[in-house]
């Protein structure tokens, strides 16, 4: 099941997104659900084309907890080492934004990167203290997921708040998939100025986490409570590199779509 959350003329709701991704926007639709989809879904009965409102982030988290150097190609890549248990990280809730959302570029950093990650979405009733099975069961589904970083602020603050932490530096989107196995899906980033000149720049699969996704919930559990509806980003491959004013950056993980989003500079 895909759900998402929307804008309509009547307001923001809910819904699960029907028909296959691959016929493109023109041949899905989205039905509406009654409250939130954590419990019983039931739907209210409206129906629209997906073409006809405006995807938002598909949920709003307390907290986005992320995990860094998950892969050890990416680790690498920045002369690190592997960390022994998961490097944990937090972006604020002001960070989140939806698909075709501005990330904006700051004007206290001169490189600003992207990082495609499959994203954990926690479910009802949460997670705290929880072994592998409980972490497997607090999971409601995935989405895709960008950890925009400025780089620059990352090497020289030592600490890593204010580098990933800007407004708009934490796409989601497009939907969450419920039931879908993750052991093994890949993940793409593509980077350009128009449809027809994006460039591959990040390709890996979920195969290569250090830390796989229970042991990820699981561990960070132990260290806070997990909420119904917070984020988990679980790492991102290798081959981040910078993004520049008028570049538009997508997303894509198999078995979920696609996340696209212009880049423009603060106004």
């Amino acid at each position: 099941m895909r759900i998402a959350r929307f804008a309509h003329a009547k307001g923001m709701s809910f819904g699960v997104v029907e028909g296959e991704p691959e016929a493109g926007p023109q041949g899905l639709t989205i039905a509406e659900i009654e409250g939130h989809p954590f419990g019983q879904i039931q739907f209210s009965g409206a129906r629209w084309a997906l073409s006809d409102v405006r995807l938002l982030s598909p949920i709003l988290p307390s907290k986005v907890v992320c995990v860094g150097r998950n892969y050890a190609e990416h680790a690498a890549e920045h002369g690190s080492e592997v960390p022994k248990e998961p490097l944990l990280f937090l972006k604020p809730s002001t960070s989140v934004i939806g698909p075709r959302d501005a990330i904006r570029l700051p004007i206290f950093s001169k490189q600003v990167e992207h990082e495609a990650e499959l994203a954990v979405v926690i479910g009802a009733p949460g997670a705290r203290r929880a072994d592998r099975a409980a972490a497997e069961r607090a999971i409601f589904g995935y989405t895709c997921a960008n950890d925009v970083t400025a780089r620059d602020l990352q090497r020289s603050d030592g600490q890593w708040t204010r580098a990933k932490g800007f407004d708009s530096f934490c796409p989601i989107g497009p939907w969450i998939t419920t039931g879908l196995d993750v052991s093994d899906l890949e993940i793409r980033c593509e980077v350009g100025r128009n449809p027809e000149e994006m460039e591959v720049r990040q390709l890996g699969r979920t195969k290569d986490m250090v830390f796989d996704v229970p042991a990820l919930v699981s561990y960070i559990s132990h260290v806070m409570t997990l909420l119904p509806g917070d984020v988990v980003l679980t790492g991102t491959p290798a081959g981040v590199s910078p993004l520049t004013d008028g570049d538009t950056v997508t997303v894509r993980i198999e078995g979920i779509g696609e996340l696209s989003n212009p880049v423009v500079p603060v106004a």
